[in-house]
């Protein structure tokens, strides 16, 4: 059974005013979109919106970037449909509608408290497409941790910009205190779980990203113990600008992995 790591050694202020950057913004759904609110603690809820192609499709559970929100991915969810998928997109605590506020440990947390009811509701609105989980970003971590506790109920894994791994500058921080040996422990058991997922892997990132150097997506892609695993770098793509640099390129890579399923 996948064992939960306790993150709440990186929940320091200093750490979380550099990790997030919540907006609470919110936007009417367009036509074809619904808007949730996904339980993760007591009174605490995510905002949501799942925008449909049709209920036969496969849907991609989606994790966002640190300084956007769900209504954001309005302009950005025709092109999933036109991939073949539909988009259900959740925030972090503090983000959009929410309640709460962003902590690195919370946000671990709440992926694997609230994919339940997200894989639980599509089933109930009939939904019989294959499930993905999707992380840009910092939103990374919250698709690993689904995809490594939840591995049975989905069929891959997608990354965007994000190495997703417990990083040694995160590590440094602890260097000359009482809590070093606790930080190296936890680097170990997170790359123990990138390890253990083996789900398909869908890995994209650019090829010049100036805050997760794609050396990063490399790692990932090594680390990551599945089978069938495939690196798309986007060429001349920075961190924030893959849709405007490589969109054909990065939709073809998205259409061609969930269309397997």
């Amino acid at each position: 059974m996948p064992r939960i790591i306790e993150y709440t050694l990186f929940d320091s202020p200093d750490l979380m005013a550099r990790m997030f950057f919540p907006r609470r913004v919110w936007s009417p759904a367009p036509p074809d979109a619904q808007d949730h609110m996904v339980p993760v603690a007591a009174g605490v809820s995510l905002s949501a919106r799942l925008y449909i192609r049709d209920k036969q499709s496969p849907t991609i559970l989606f994790f966002h970037g640190n300084g956007e929100v769900a209504c954001d991915y309005d302009d950005v969810a025709p092109d999933y449909t036109k991939a073949g998928a539909n988009l259900f997109a959740v925030d972090f605590r503090g983000y959009g509608k929410s309640g709460g506020s962003p902590l690195f440990s919370n946000m671990i947390a709440d992926a694997r408290a609230g994919f339940p009811y997200v894989r639980d509701l599509l089933k109930k609105e009939g939904f019989t497409g294959k499930l993905y989980v999707k992380g840009r970003s910092l939103g990374g971590h919250s698709a690993l941790e689904v995809a490594y506790h939840f591995a049975g109920d989905l069929a891959g894994m997608i990354h965007e910009s994000s190495g997703a791994g417990v990083t040694m500058r995160m590590i440094q921080r602890f260097e000359g205190t009482k809590e070093l040996p606790r930080a190296k422990e936890l680097q170990k058991l997170h790359e123990e779980k990138v390890r253990a997922v083996t789900l398909p892997v869908l890995i994209i990132h650019g090829e010049i990203d100036e805050l997760v150097p794609v050396e990063s997506a490399i790692h990932l892609y090594d680390a990551v113990g599945s089978k069938d695993k495939t690196l798309c770098v986007i060429p001349g793509a920075g961190h924030n600008d893959l849709l405007w640099v490589g969109r054909d390129l990065y939709f073809k890579a998205v259409r061609e992995f969930v269309s397997r399923a």
